[in-house]
């Protein structure tokens, strides 16, 4: 690891060269006697400390201390001087110094504010690092598909995030609309400011009002201090409320007045508080039918529907469930620091056809338990929970055909390959045999297996599906559907 920078400014020799001694150790040290020379090293080397003598020859050190923030903001900067009063000391700080010190100094206490400035430098460099490692985490590149519904969803977020407008996001319980939230926010120039959830759902109707707008001191029994609600903490950024729909209507007015107006009073309070919010709202319900039935504002849905995103159920969009099984599979792997599962060709099959109640969280909740639970490196049907194994998949089919989720061709070539497959693993893989179960002829059958795109195995043949960072991590002697 690099040693930090420490530049050294006095226009006396030896308090440099004393300086120097003290801190030559823990530090790479630079040395300036000039106002024009320091700035020159601050624009040049980027310093993480420095020790400024205030008195300077030319030049105030404290206008110094101004440019040199002005150069590199996030310097920080101890001042040196003779003069120990208290409007020095306060002008410095006020000017933008960590603190200040008094000659002659004590090497140990000197010490010990360096160390504390390189502390607070270390520290304000870590929250950047990790702002931004949220930030790509949540980008729009990080949410999986490649459905056409949900590539029209990236590219109205894409449209969307800079701007200030209010977004509805809805859609089934477990179809991501936190994400969705989340890279609208990250995707956005308010990304440095805070992003505020308030699950609306979780919070009791006695305690959401004051959750939302907090309160002042004494406005109840036990409001012993004045606490900030979350549209207060999320000033300059973004407030997210998921499940909206719970909201009571006395609450959804105050709401309603705080979004068009920007303002709002604590509980017990009557200032108005001013803020800048972005507001983003998600619910699993039907806002636009609740108003209509006058269980929901109608003027607050217009006011929260100015752009809808909808993110349609995992049983919709098929295509991309493979994708997030072979993220997923990375991802769990990761976390509990364990060698990544894969699938068998009929665990990808059978999770492609089935219906995902829970959506894309039950689907990374059960690939989690799977990867922790399997003890071999192929997760295979047996493995899947009885409750999932028992599912009628034939009833899904129908339904999913029934109410246009699924064409008819697809769901009929679904359910050809099922029994394909299932007929060749019962036969041993004797094309002739599986022929007879079936009740067709060994030709029929092979121009099915083709038509259908079922792999056939070969002695010594490997089929992969990827569960490791650019590696093989199945080998597998079995039919399978192509498609996974």
């Amino acid at each position: 690891m690099n040693q930090p920078l420490l530049l050294i400014v006095d226009d006396e020799a030896g308090v440099r060269q004393s300086l120097q001694m003290v801190f030559n150790k823990n530090f790479r040290v630079l040395e300036a006697k000039t106002a024009d020379e320091t700035l020159q090293k601050v624009a040049d080397e980027r310093p993480d400390v420095v020790l400024l003598d205030i008195v300077m020859p030319g030049e105030d050190g404290l206008a110094v201390l101004k440019q040199i923030k002005s150069i590199q903001p996030e310097c920080q900067i101890i001042m040196l001087t003779g003069l120990n009063t208290a409007r020095t000391a306060f002008t410095a700080r006020a000017t933008g110094a960590f603190d200040y010190v008094t000659k002659p100094f004590d090497v140990e206490e000197l010490r010990m504010r360096v160390d504390r400035a390189l502390e607070k430098i270390q520290l304000s460099r870590e929250l950047e690092r990790l702002k931004e490692e949220v930030g790509r985490k949540y980008g729009i590149d990080h949410v999986i598909g490649k459905s056409k519904q949900i590539i029209d969803v990236f590219k109205a977020v894409s449209m969307v995030a800079a701007k200030k407008s209010t977004v509805l996001i809805t859609g089934e319980s477990g179809t991501g609309k936190e994400l969705i939230a989340r890279a609208l926010h990250y995707n956005s120039d308010r990304r440095a400011k805070p992003l505020v959830v308030v699950n609306c759902a979780a919070l009791p109707d006695t305690l959401i009002e004051s959750e939302l707008f907090g309160y002042e001191k004494g406005a109840f029994t036990n409001a012993s201090q004045k606490k900030l609600g979350r549209f207060e903490m999320a000033h300059g950024g973004t407030l997210f409320l998921d499940e909206i729909g719970e909201l009571k209507l006395g609450t959804q007015a105050k709401f309603l007045r705080a979004i068009e107006q920007e303002t709002f009073t604590r509980l017990g309070g009557t200032d108005e508080v001013k803020v800048d919010v972005r507001v983003l709202a998600a619910s699993n319900r039907d806002l636009e039918q609740l108003a209509k039935v006058g269980e929901f504002r109608s003027e607050l849905f217009y006011r929260l529907n100015v752009i809808s995103l909808f993110l349609p159920p995992l049983r919709e969009r098929r295509e991309d469930i493979p994708l997030l099984l072979d993220h997923f599979l990375r991802l769990k792997a990761h976390e509990h620091s364990i060698a990544p599962k894969g699938l068998s060709p009929e665990v990808v099959d059978f999770f492609t056809s089935y219906p995902w109640p829970g959506n894309i969280r039950e689907l990374e909740n059960l690939i989690e338990r799977l990867t922790i639970l399997t003890p071999h490196e192929t997760i295979m049907l047996r493995d899947l929970p009885a409750s999932m194994r028992t599912t009628d998949r034939t009833a899904t089919l129908k339904e999913d055909v029934l109410t246009g989720d699924r064409p008819l061709i697809d769901g009929m070539n679904t359910f050809e390959r099922e029994l394909i497959v299932k007929a060749l693993q019962r036969t041993g893989f004797n094309q002739t045999k599986a022929a007879s179960l079936l009740g067709t002829s060994r030709r029929i059958l092979r121009y099915r297996i083709g038509k259908l795109k079922i792999n056939e195995p070969e002695d010594g043949d490997t089929q992969v599906i990827p569960g490791g960072s650019g590696t093989a991590c199945v080998r597998i002697s079995h039919y399978g559907a192509g498609t996974a």
